[in-house]
């Protein structure tokens, strides 16, 4: 099992973090972007900090880049990271999408490989001519014309694609170098889930063992009388997943775990959130969300959850540190990585 882990090197202890995690032997340092911080600038400081690890968008939105702009940033990273970066994409939602950037949440897996197939076609260093139905390169009607980028090509650039939905983990199989897995619990997420992914690499002649499979979770490590507790926190934490990201009618995290089979609670949780009663919303998600999802409780049981998320094919676990402090973060990272070792 390899360990990535969430980075924001925007202050001096989160850049020592990465630093010492780069040092300590991590697979990758991830950065996010929501709706604050972009994903490529943290990552391209990182680039000149770091010497192992590869650096990975996680992810980068659709909706806020055009494709050739995705193509012209990835091979920025690319090439000042001396072949460490991996362009992690994703459609976010609409809420983020058509409420911060303006753009219309529309057909999200068709954009979704359009984009993928562009960013390819000019880091091949072939002209920008495309038809497509979300994206025409050049303009119809315009005086453009088709361009070959400028950078000496080809450059490769994985690309790995965060998805949760059938339709765009099919696409993951199909297109993807690796996925961006969220709301996985190994008991249940391999039909749901795995399965979409398997089906679509099938499509076109691949196997699952050509895409690296991710999970994000966060790290926890207590004792066994602090489980129960530790179970409550983590699961209370989706209270805002399952409230409030997305839209009333599109929640991707939600709609994953419902056909995990938790609709019920997922619905009660939505109710209480939207009616403003946040605790109980918080009190209301299944505690076992919070274990099934994360490396949380004893050592011993971070280990047996390692394991089951290896045998549900799980390689790479991106994980948030949850210590106060750099250098409690640095302690729990260092007794993960003995964990993973054993």
């Amino acid at each position: 099992m390899r360990i990535g882990i969430n980075v924001r090197p925007h202050t001096p202890d989160g850049l020592r973090l990465a630093i010492e995690a780069d040092r300590m032997g991590v697979d990758s340092l991830w950065a996010a972007e929501a709706w604050g911080y972009d994903a490529f600038t943290p990552l391209a400081l990182l680039a000149g900090r770091t010497e192992r690890a590869r650096l990975i968008t996680g992810i980068a939105q659709l909706g806020a880049r055009t494709p050739a702009t995705l193509a012209m940033s990835a091979m920025s990273m690319q090439h000042l990271s001396g072949g460490r970066f991996v362009l992690g994409l994703g459609v976010s939602g609409p809420q983020v999408v058509e409420g911060w950037h303006g753009v219309p949440f529309a057909k999200p897996v068709q954009r979704t490989r359009e984009t993928i197939e562009i960013v390819r076609q000019i880091c091949r260093g072939e002209r920008s001519n495309y038809d497509g139905k979300s994206f025409q390169l050049p303009l119809p009607g315009g005086e453009g014309r088709g361009i070959r980028s400028m950078t000496p090509t080809p450059v490769h650039v994985p690309i790995w694609l965060a998805s949760l939905g059938p339709a765009n983990l099919r696409l993951t199989g199909e297109l993807a170098d690796g996925w961006i897995g969220n709301s996985f619990m190994p008991g249940t997420a391999g039909d749901v889930l795995i399965a979409p992914i398997a089906e679509g690499a099938a499509k076109a002649d691949r196997s699952i063992n050509d895409i690296e499979l991710a999970i994000a979770v966060s790290l926890e490590i207590g004792t066994e009388g602090e489980v129960d507790a530790l179970a409550r926190k983590h699961a209370g934490g989706y209270a805002f997943t399952f409230g409030a990201m997305g839209s009333s009618k599109t929640n991707f995290y939600s709609s994953a775990f419902e056909r995990q089979g938790f609709g019920e609670q997922i619905a009660r949780v939505h109710e209480l959130w939207q009616a403003g009663d946040k605790a109980a919303a918080e009190a209301a998600v299944p505690p076992e969300i919070g274990l099934g999802t994360n490396l949380v409780g004893t050592e011993q049981m971070i280990a047996d959850q390692i394991a089951a998320y290896s045998a549900a094919g799980i390689g790479l676990l991106r994980v948030t540190l949850v210590g106060d402090s750099a250098d409690e973060q640095l302690r729990d990272l260092g007794r993960l990585l003995e964990l993973v070792a054993i």
